[in-house]
């Protein structure tokens, strides 16, 4: 019986550690095929991805029906041999019996002696039949277990309320010579960045498609940490401090804004539990949501859906904005959080943003000149490394990296 077991089990555990990440494939394009199915449909690819899935699908069941069928084949190998043992036994006393060797009570005796050890044998046995199964997942479940998280809070805490001991206002942003690369990528991100965001002003940052606008806006959370240089928090380096304490001083609004079900006041009292309901409204006013939110059934009671799909691109934007202005933080981060919003509330939204942002410091990242025009400071990044720092009026002379992105969207709106 420990033969056979042994056998099918080492034939079975590869199998089942192989279906198990056919199963995630097949997960895979299940939810590649719900998330997207828009895009199929709009470009037609329902008989592509029906395919796509035959395929994972089919590919996962051959390997379920090879283990299955190993499997099947052990119980009956196990029932085999409990009858050949009867048989043996019986046989055997028989001729010790015959020559009077042995009573016909002891026989009786042996054979369910020997019976109720093969039966436990055998229940040990059927309890291990999921063995191929349950190892495949406790080794892939002990993988995710044993991850250390790249970002961690150090053994020495310092707080970032006293790095700037005797300034009046709170918030300064400071990278000195900051250089990060993704794990696995070939190149840096940002390679000697340096610049600072002081209270009260607002530091923009703009540049092409890849030259590391929203890993900037990353560094100051502290989402990843730096390879070289610091990032520093009124004069405390984020790698010092906690990060609950770091990031309940910032207000950071994503580059995708993301939402969560439950009611307009929920997702916005997500930036803090305890904002009263004159807050909730102030902070959606600022943020040019109020209309859109009282024209809704229920107002701030209105129902949002799983990921906020029952609003549109601009309306998630503007609550996560909301979400980020009823925190109050010392540091706002709107990472290209202005792209779907039409110039005209993107012009009120700023506006509005200048007083209720008056002394903290602002770090907005955009792609569109009339979002960073009027800000106090222009950073423009070029592959990974900044290239130019000032006005817009000063950048328009001296950098002509800044002047190309000026000139390319003027051209287009004329065109327009």
């Amino acid at each position: 019986m420990a033969v056979i077991f042994g056998v099918i089990m080492r034939a079975a555990v590869p199998l089942s550690t192989a279906m198990q990440g056919k199963v995630d494939r097949l997960n895979l394009v299940l939810g590649e095929g719900l998330s997207g199915v828009r895009v199929i449909r709009a470009f037609d690819r329902g008989a592509r991805q029906r395919e796509r899935f035959d395929a994972a699908n089919l590919d996962a069941t051959n390997t379920a029906v090879t283990v299955n069928r190993l499997m099947a084949i052990l119980m009956p190998a196990l029932f085999l041999m409990l009858n050949f043992t009867s048989l043996a036994i019986i046989w055997i006393a028989s001729h010790r019996i015959d020559q009077g060797l042995m009573p016909v009570g002891a026989m009786i005796s042996s054979l369910q002696y020997a019976m109720q050890i093969l039966f436990s044998v055998f229940m040990v046995t059927a309890v291990f039949v999921m063995l191929p199964r349950a190892s495949a997942a406790a080794a892939r479940l002990n993988e995710l277990l044993d991850l250390t998280p790249d970002v961690e809070d150090p053994a020495d805490i310092r707080s970032t309320e006293g790095g700037s001991a005797g300034q009046a206002s709170r918030g300064h942003i400071e990278f000195q010579n900051v250089t990060f690369q993704y794990p696995g990528a070939e190149e840096p991100a940002l390679s000697g960045v340096s610049f600072t965001a002081h209270p009260g002003e607002v530091t923009a940052i703009i540049g092409g498609t890849g030259s590391g606008k929203s890993t900037v806006a990353g560094l100051i959370p502290r989402f990843y940490d730096v390879n070289a240089g610091r990032v520093l928090l009124d004069g405390v380096d984020v790698r010092e401090c906690t990060q609950a304490d770091l990031r309940a001083r910032i207000g950071f609004v994503p580059q995708r804004a993301v939402l969560f079900s439950g009611t307009v006041a929920a997702n916005i009292r997500y930036g803090r539990e305890d904002a009263t309901d004159d807050e909730v409204r102030r902070a959606a006013t600022v943020a040019q949501a109020a209309d859109f939110i009282d024209a809704m059934t229920g107002g701030f009671s209105a129902p949002i859906a799983q990921g906020g799909i029952n609003l549109s691109g601009g309306q998630k934007q503007r609550l996560a904005i909301a979400r980020a202005i009823v925190r109050r933080p010392d540091v706002y981060v709107f990472d290209d959080s202005f792209s779907a919003l039409d110039a005209a509330t993107d012009a009120r939204l700023r506006a509005a943003l200048r007083n209720e942002t008056a002394y903290a410091t602002v770090v907005i990242v955009a792609q569109r000149i009339s979002t960073v025009i009027n800000a106090d400071r222009i950073i423009v990044l070029d592959n990974g490394q900044v290239v130019g720092v000032g006005t817009h009026a000063e950048l328009l002379t001296a950098s002509p990296v800044y002047r190309e992105i000026v000139e390319s969207q003027v051209s287009l709106e004329e065109v327009a």
